[in-house]
């Protein structure tokens, strides 16, 4: 792979510390949730992991929509991401709930679904990895 950019951020003090961004525009509180006995003072890994999941999905649904000459300029996406108890660690479990203009009928918006998820980095780096669930609402 021949890198387009590369981010780079770096995060002290684990779940309960601060992230920032090499350029500064990224610079966050971190947070336990409340759910894991946290302050839920702060965001969380898995609230960052949704939002870019989502936006990367977002992105990769434009694509295949602008490829295919159909207009997926209203098209949302939300992502979803699970932590549990896995053995002796921990795993997540993301759901990515996509939301199409009307004017998609269910087939196509399916197809081009399933083709962002072959053209997204997100799903192309957890595919195998975790769990992935394309809802289409």
């Amino acid at each position: 792979m021949d890198a387009l950019y590369t981010a780079v951020a770096t995060a002290t003090h684990g779940r309960d510390g601060r992230a920032v961004s090499s350029d500064g525009k990224l610079d966050l509180q971190l947070a336990v949730p409340v759910e894991m006995g946290g302050s839920g003072r702060g965001t969380n890994p898995e609230q960052l992991f949704a939002a870019g999941y989502a936006a990367c999905f977002a992105s990769a649904l434009g694509v295949v929509g602008r490829r295919a000459k159909i207009d997926l300029g209203d098209a949302a996406v939300t992502g979803e991401v699970d932590i549990g108890k896995q053995g002796e660690g921990f795993a997540l479990a993301v759901v990515l709930r996509v939301e199409l203009p009307e004017s998609v009928d269910e087939a196509t918006g399916r197809e081009l679904v399933e083709q962002a998820h072959q053209v997204c980095p997100y799903s192309n780096a957890t595919r195998g990895n975790i769990p992935v669930e394309l809802v289409i609402e």
